[in-house]
């Protein structure tokens, strides 16, 4: 039902003691361009196209270190990406699907993304997001983000991400429609969180990977509103395979993701990791521990190292052959961020 500037959706809700079911109105869709979200803490910024959230890091959003995970990076750009949308007035009944899109059962899919974290916020702080898109070739999009600091203006990440879209019924990739080129083009910029000049090659990695975690498999909570497995919880695999041994002692500054194809909820998945120069941190403890006088050289010797690399595969085996779901490749530096907190 459109009411206004709004489409309302209805959700049934059932009967209770014999009593008819009632309709309970739960959302309003935007159906016209909306330039303040007062709710989402969003405006939209560049000339009428990007859009900008302000946000709270929750407790919830961090790890032990108090530091914002990588997963709730990804989560915050997922979010002001769908509110970005929500904004222009384009949403329809969908995951972030135009009118346009939903006529023809076409969803989007990210083909490739990457993130940079130059500072992970921590609890408590304010942070804006602010994310655009532009054209990617004939048939794709892309979308960037930033984010930086409320109080400072210093960034802490960057991310760049490429999409496609995909017929919902078929599962197969789609041309943009013209009917949907018309409808996103307006809202298309020139402008690059990142700037590749040519995208780095993943090497497909196999069963001789140095590290595997098996017997992955989704939850029904994994998936989302297109029935999928959602990214988040690929690269939450991914980072498994991890020894936890790198994990106290880098953290990660950047990661690249090739999506292949989509996860089920049947699947059982296998995470395969390969350290690129096959570096050992019992090497570093041993060298750094013996004739080092006191705490403070001892962290130097760690922070001389520098950084490691991995790269990473996800794939699901089915009888004799193994099939790809996302390829990965992430940067570690050593943790210089010692957080104070009180309270």
């Amino acid at each position: 039902m459109k009411l206004g500037r709004f489409t309302m959706y209805a959700t049934p809700v059932a009967s209770v003691n014999g009593k008819p079911a009632v309709v309970v109105e739960r959302t309003m869709i935007p159906t016209q361009k909306q330039s303040v979200d007062p709710f989402r803490q969003g405006v939209i910024i560049l000339d009428g196209v990007g859009y900008r959230q302000t946000v709270v890091v929750r407790s919830y959003e961090v790890g032990p270190d108090k530091a914002v995970t990588l997963q709730s990076i990804l989560n915050l750009l997922q979010e002001t990406a769908l509110n970005h949308v929500w904004m222009s007035g384009l949403l329809g009944d969908g995951f972030g699907a135009t009118h346009g899109m939903m006529k023809n059962n076409l969803i989007w899919v990210v083909s490739r993304m990457q993130v940079q974290v130059d500072q992970y916020p921590i609890w408590g702080e304010i942070l804006e997001i602010d994310t655009w898109v532009g054209a990617s070739g004939k048939n794709g999009m892309r979308r960037d983000w930033e984010i930086r600091s409320h109080t400072t203006g210093i960034v802490f990440a960057r991310a760049t991400s490429t999409w496609v879209m995909m017929n919902e019924k078929t599962r197969r990739l789609s041309k943009m429609p013209n009917e949907v080129r018309a409808e996103i083009s307006p809202w298309f910029i020139n402008k690059q969180a990142i700037v590749e000049e040519s995208p780095e090659k993943i090497n497909k990695l196999d069963d001789s990977a140095k590290y595997i975690n098996s017997g992955l498999q989704p939850k029904r909570s994994d998936l989302d509103m297109n029935h999928h497995v959602n990214n988040v919880k690929y690269v939450g695999w991914m980072l498994e395979a991890i020894p936890d041994e790198y994990l106290e002692t880098y953290q990660l500054s950047n990661i690249i993701l090739e999506y292949r194809r989509e996860c089920g909820s049947s699947d059982v998945v296998q995470s395969l990791c390969e350290p690129e120069d096959d570096k050992d941190i019992t090497k570093y403890v041993d060298r750094c521990t013996i004739g080092v006088g006191g705490a403070t050289e001892l962290w130097n010797c760690f922070m001389n190292e520098g950084t490691i690399r991995f790269t990473h595969g996800l794939q699901v085996k089915e009888e004799s052959k193994c099939h790809e779901i996302v390829r990965g490749k992430t940067t570690w530096k050593k943790r210089t961020n010692r957080y104070s907190f009180c309270g």
